[in-house]
């Protein structure tokens, strides 16, 4: 089959198109899909820079969510789901032709969406469910600051936010991202390029701040967003694309009663992206369903042109999902 491998770490320009790479066979449990799209994602980037190593077990192929069909089943895997199409959060593999998964981690593809978007669902919607929703403890009428609201991350938590009743606040980097994000269903948008975020948050609350802050920054923001955050606030840390490190004022989180938590979804166990997924489809995936929740779309790229894909997602001009096109040329 054809997928994208890379020989060594680096930039963009080391991947490469593999015509002569094994198709992998499902194990117990797992699926074989035949991949039409695969979604692209920061820690795809960061992995093929070397810094984020696939988890053990995993394919060493890029790629964190796909749609496609079924083509095989894996040992006490219905051979009924052979044929249908779903999406489904990837343990790696997905910028390939085929991919392994394993069967509690695919969802059906509603009629209201294309293979494209559906592959431009499932690595945002986990994320931003199980942050926002689960760690976050997001409640019906509350405010929500979302740093990168025009990442795929960022779009996916206003529009279930907005689903959910929650007041959303993001930052992006321009004019241009801030009226997409209000596009998008933002409630106030703020460019932190000429803007102190803080001080708008300020205005925008009238003093009282926000109810949760989920940032994918890190570094120097944090110390930030704590001043953001209303007594009993949470702090939900999902990236750290500004630096590993953050001075805080412990005295702040101990007077607000300040919650800081974070994750990271790829080293979860099966069962946990399994109970994740139930959780998704009970409770929100109606709204994928009924089109009040639909990915915001980039750019498509076939394939071979993975590293002019990861090249865009890096210079953030990006609004909304890129998708690789991988059982067709553009």
């Amino acid at each position: 089959m054809r997928a994208i491998g890379f020989a060594e770490p680096g930039g963009p320009e080391v991947l490469s198109l593999d015509e002569g790479v094994a198709v992998p066979q499902p194990a117990a449990g797992e699926v074989l899909l035949k991949v039409a799209y695969a979604g692209v994602n920061r820690p795809d980037c960061i992995q093929r820079a070397g810094h984020y190593p696939a988890p053990p077990g995993a394919s060493p192929i890029l790629g964190l969510e796909a749609a496609g069909e079924i083509v095989a089943v894996g040992e006490g895997v219905d051979e009924a789901r052979v044929g249908t199409q779903v999406c489904a959060l990837t343990p790696g593999g997905a910028y390939a032709e085929y991919c392994v998964v394993p069967a509690g981690h695919v969802l059906p593809v509603p009629d209201a969406l294309t293979l494209a978007e559906a592959a431009a669902l499932p690595e945002t919607m986990f994320t931003v469910w199980h942050n926002v929703f689960q760690r976050g403890l997001a409640r019906d009428g509350e405010t929500l600051l979302v740093h990168g609201g025009t990442s795929g991350i960022g779009t996916m938590a206003i529009m279930l936010g907005k689903a959910f009743g929650l007041t959303t606040i993001v930052t992006a980097g321009s004019e241009e991202k801030c009226d997409a994000a209000r596009t998008v269903g933002a409630d106030h948008a703020i460019d932190y390029k000429t803007t102190d975020f803080v001080e708008a948050v300020g205005l925008i609350t009238g003093g009282e701040g926000v109810d949760m802050v989920l940032d994918m920054v890190s570094g120097d923001y944090v110390a930030r967003n704590l001043k953001c955050l209303k007594p009993e606030g949470r702090h939900v840390t999902i990236a750290v694309l500004g630096g590993m490190k953050a001075e805080i004022n412990m005295a702040m989180v101990m007077s607000k009663r300040l919650t800081l938590t974070g994750s990271t979804l790829r080293p979860r166990s099966d069962a946990f992206k399994t109970a994740l997924r139930d959780e998704i489809e009970r409770e929100a995936w109606s709204l994928v369903e009924e089109g009040a929740v639909r990915p915001v779309m980039d750019e498509i790229f076939a394939l071979g042109n993975a590293a002019k894909a990861h090249a865009r997602m890096e210079n953030g001009d990006h609004i909304g999902k890129i998708v690789l096109a991988v059982d067709e040329d553009l």
